[in-house]
């Protein structure tokens, strides 16, 4: 069995920063993995770890060299293997949209193969939510969304998933594989990368792909979306935060909900 991850490097933005043209200063980002596929990720090994067969966990990640760090952590963790997709023609396309994004893991999902294919729920910092389900209606896959339990029967071919709906109904469902899940936090407890796991990472193949190593053209990412400008959306109002015990901001609360005209 093989299991493709989906894994992304995400931007984490500092409380306090400042706009640089279309981006933030690099003095307030860091990057890290983007929580939902580490959620994904985890969900991968412990499927790995429990099943009485030979089981791949292989991670694809679209993005450049500087995120092959994030990718190590991934490894680390537990996934075997990795690819990265990234060229100028990739640079230069700017913002990829979710459908973009789903072509080209898609014609590495091509190779690959898998029997499942994890994705998280959304990236954390530019919002997107629906490359794994775009990915599943290109492969022709069955998918479920927003998943936070599952349970594989190999033999049937069938993820049995548990699916967070709005109004807090859960769904169960039966999936047949292939398939795409997007995994919701909540899922599983993501462990940390022991020290042996992080040296081996350094050891385990990552393999960096163009597009045109996975049978792809500049005509095939031509995103429709364009970043034009990059604001701070303007507060309503503020948000007062009392520090300290009940008993203590009792009637600092008090006075607020009097000043508003909700108390006497």
């Amino acid at each position: 069995m093989k299991i493709l991850v989906t894994v992304k490097q995400v931007a984490v933005v500092d409380d306090e920063f400042e706009i640089d043209g279309l981006g933030i200063d690099d003095r307030y980002v860091t990057h890290d993995l983007n929580e939902w596929d580490e959620y994904a990720v985890e969900e991968a090994v412990q499927i790995q770890e429990a099943a009485d067969e030979d089981v791949e966990v292989v991670t694809v990640t679209v993005g450049p060299e500087e995120s092959e760090e994030t990718i190590r952590q991934a490894l680390a963790k537990g996934a075997d293997r990795a690819v990265r997709v990234w060229d100028d023609t990739l640079v230069e396309a700017g913002l990829l949209d979710p459908a973009t994004k789903a072509r080209v893991v898609e014609a590495v999902a091509a190779e690959e193969d898998p029997d499942l294919v994890l994705t998280g729920v959304q990236s954390a910092d530019d919002g997107f939510g629906a490359t794994g389900v775009t990915l599943a209606e290109r492969l022709g896959f069955e998918w479920a969304a927003v998943v936070n339990d599952l349970e594989l029967d190999r033999e049937a071919g069938v993820a049995a998933v548990h699916r967070e709906l709005e109004g807090g109904i859960e769904e169960l469902a039966d999936v047949q594989l292939p398939a795409v899940l997007t995994i919701q936090t909540g899922i599983n407890d993501p462990r940390y990368a022991s020290l042996r796991g992080i040296r081996q990472a350094q050891s385990k193949e990552l393999a960096v792909k163009s597009l045109e190593d996975v049978g792809l053209s500049p005509a095939d990412i031509e995103s429709p979306l364009e970043q034009t400008s990059l604001y701070e959306p303007t507060s309503e109002s503020d948000a007062t935060v009392f520090e300290g015990s009940a008993e203590e901001t009792a009637g600092e609360l008090a006075a607020v909900l009097r000043e508003a005209g909700v108390a006497n």
